[in-house]
C-alpha cells in the first residue's frame, strides 16, 4: 500500500482505511482456498493490481517496525492537529466487483476498500487480532459456546433511517442463507433448522446465533462481509430490484454518492454518522478501477492519486524511490500461491498433485514475477509466526520427478489424458499483466506433463467459480490473519 501526504486529508482517516485494506488484504475478501497448493510462492498468483487472482490485490504494503513491515519516505501518523478539514481522498484499486452488497456480492481488497466506509460489522479486531464489539455492544457465549448473544449498541440508524435493531441482523442472516454463494461460509456454522431457531430474537437490541457446534471465535467471523450490517429496508428492496446492488445503504462514515461500473465510485461523508464525524476529516473518497496498478503507482508519483493498494512488484518498485512518498510493504498480508481441486480429477489423485507441484519453476517465479519484492513461501505462515512449522518445505524445480507420476496416473486414467499428459485446466483472473506473466512462467514448467486449457474470468465470476468448486486448478490470494485461527472457516472442510 502507498499513500501520498496531501493538504486537507485526515491523517487519522487515512490510517483507518490503511488498517481496512490491510484487514481486506488478509481476509481475502472472502476468496476460498480450495485444495493443496502447489507453487506455495508468495507470488503474485492472482493479481498484479490488475485484477487479482482473486483476493484482490493484498498491497504493497510497507511499514511498522519489523522487518517484516518496512516502512519508507514519508511519515503515515501525521500530527492530528495539523490535519485540515476537507478534501477527497483518491484511492485506485486493481479490480472491479460485482456489487456492494454484503449479503449477496463477492467481496475481495477492491470491493471492501469501497464497502468499509459504508458498512460499520458487528466487531472489529485491534493490532493484536482480538475482536472487539463496533455495532454491537457485547457478544456472550451460551453455554458450552454453542450460542452465543449478541446486542446491539442502542440509537443507530442506517443512512435511510431505518433503525439498527434485532430484526435487522435476523434479516441479514435470513438473506445470507438464500444467497447461493455467501451462504456457503455460513450453512455449515448453523444446524438444518429454521431460520427463527438459527437466529433467536431475544429482545429489541439482542439476537442469539445458535451454532452447530461450540465456537470460540464466532465474533470473529463478524469482522468483515459476514458482519456489514445492511438496511433491512434496502435489503427488501434489492429482492425486486438488482441493481440496487450498487448502491448500498448501510451506517458506516460515508454513503454512496455516484457509482460507475468498471470505471469509479464516490463516497461522501455522512453528517449523521452515529459516532460522530470530528475525526472524519475529508468530505469524500473516490475509488477508481486501475487494472494495471503499475499505471495507477505513476499516477500516485505523479499527485494524481492518494492511495494505491497493490502486490505488483512492478509497482512496489516504482513506489520505493519516489520522492514524497510513504510506502508499507507487509510480507505478513497473505499469500499468493497456485492451488489444486482435491474434489476432481486430476488433482483427487496425489500423483497429479505430485507432479504438478514437482514442474512448478518456483525459483524463476521468485526472479522474474516477485523480482525479490517477496520472499517465496513454504506455509501459509510466514518464518517469523509462531505457527510456522520450519519442517514443512514447499516443493518444486524437480521436473526430472514429474515424469515416472504422469505416466503412472496416464496409465490408470487414459480418460484424463491425452498424448501421454495429463489434461488440466488453470484458472485465473483477469485482465492483468502480472497474472498473465505468472500463468505463462507456470505454464511453461508444467506443459511438458499437463495439456492446460487456459480460463481467464473477471475477478468477481472466478471467485463464484472457486467457491462453488467449478475449477481444477487455479491462481489465488488468501490468509494472512492477524490470529490464524479467524482464517479457519476457509480451512474446514464443512465449508
Amino acid at each position: 500500500m502507498t499513500t501520498r501526504p496531501r493538504l486537507g486529508l485526515l491523517a487519522k482517516l487515512i490510517a483507518l482505511l490503511l488498517a481496512f485494506t490491510m484487514v481486506a488484504a488478509a481476509c481475502g475478501g472472502d476468496d476460498g482456498d480450495g485444495g493443496d497448493t502447489t507453487a506455495g510462492d508468495d507470488g503474485d498468483s492472482g493479481d498484479d493490481g490488475d485484477t487479482a487472482g482473486d483476493d484482490g490485490d493484498d498491497g504493497t504494503v510497507e511499514g511498522s517496525a519489523d522487518e517484516n513491515v518496512v516502512e519508507g519516505e514519508g511519515d503515515v501518523e501525521a500530527d492530528a492537529e495539523t490535519a485540515v478539514q476537507g478534501g477527497t481522498l483518491r484511492i485506485a484499486v486493481e479490480a472491479e466487483t460485482d456489487g456492494l452488497n454484503p449479503t449477496g456480492n463477492n467481496f475481495a481488497v477492491s470491493a471492501y476498500t469501497m464497502a468499509y466506509p459504508v458498512f460499520d460489522p458487528l466487531f472489529y479486531f485491534d493490532q493484536d487480532g482480538n475482536w472487539f464489539p463496533w455495532l454491537a455492544e457485547s457478544a456472550e457465549p451460551v453455554g458450552d459456546g454453542s450460542s452465543w448473544q449478541v446486542t446491539l449498541r442502542d440509537g443507530i440508524t442506517f443512512h435511510d433511517g431505518t433503525p439498527l435493531n434485532a430484526d435487522a441482523l435476523v434479516a441479514q442472516h435470513t438473506t445470507i442463507l438464500n444467497d447461493p454463494i455467501i451462504s456457503l461460509a455460513v450453512k455449515p456454522n448453523f444446524p438444518a433448522v429454521p431460520i427463527e431457531e438459527q437466529v433467536t430474537k431475544i429482545d429489541e437490541l439482542t439476537v442469539q446465533y445458535n451454532l452447530v457446534r461450540p465456537s470460540a471465535h464466532f465474533p470473529a467471523n463478524l469482522t468483515s462481509q459476514l458482519g456489514m450490517i445492511a438496511s433491512p429496508t434496502w435489503l427488501a428492496a434489492v429482492a425486486g430490484d438488482e441493481s440496487l446492488n450498487q448502491f448500498p445503504v448501510g451506517t458506516g462514515p460515508f454513503k454512496i454518492d455516484t457509482r460507475v461500473q468498471d470505471s469509479s465510485t464516490r463516497l461522501v461523508k455522512n453528517p449523521d454518522y452515529w459516532r460522530g464525524t470530528d475525526d472524519i476529516y475529508v468530505d469524500a473518497i473516490e475509488v477508481f478501477i486501475t487494472t494495471d496498478t503499475a499505471q495507477a503507482a505513476e499516477q500516485l508519483a505523479a499527485g494524481d492519486l492518494d492511495v494505491v493498494i497493490t502486490s505488483n512488484p512492478d509497482a512496489t518498485i516504482t513506489l520505493r524511490d519516489a520522492p514524497g512518498v510513504t510506502t508499507i510493504e507487509n510480507l505478513l498480508s497473505g499469500e499468493d500461491f497456485a492451488m489444486m481441486n482435491t474434489g476432481q480429477p486430476p488433482f483427487d489423485d496425489l500423483r497429479a498433485r505430485q507432479a504438478l507441484t514437482f514442474a512448478t519453476p518456483r525459483e524463476a517465479y521468485g526472479e522474474l514475477i516477485a523480482q525479490g519484492t517477496k520472499p517465496l513461501a513454504d506455509s501459509m505462515y510466514h518464518p517469523d509466526l509462531i505457527w510456522n512449522n520450519p519442517d514443512v518445505v514447499q516443493e518444486g524445480d524437480m521436473p526430472e520427478r514429474s515424469g515416472p507420476l504422469v505416466e503412472a496416473y496416464c496409465a490408470d486414467f487414459p480418460e484424463n489424458c491425452s498424448d501421454g499428459k495429463i489434461d488440466m485446466e488453470l484458472q485465473f483472473s483477469g485482465p492483468s499483466t502480472t497474472q498473465t506473466r505468472t500463468i505463462d512462467l507456470l505454464s511453461s514448467g508444467w506443459e511438458e506433463f499437463f495439456n492446460i486449457e487456459e480460463q481467464q474470468l473477471p475477478q468477481d465470476q472466478h471467485i463464484t467459480q472457486v467457491a462453488t468448486g467449478q475449477w481444477q486448478a487455479a491462481t489465488w490470494r488468501q490468509f494472512g490473519e492477524v490470529d490464524p485461527d479467524n482464517a479457519v472457516v476457509w480451512l474446514e472442510c464443512a465449508t
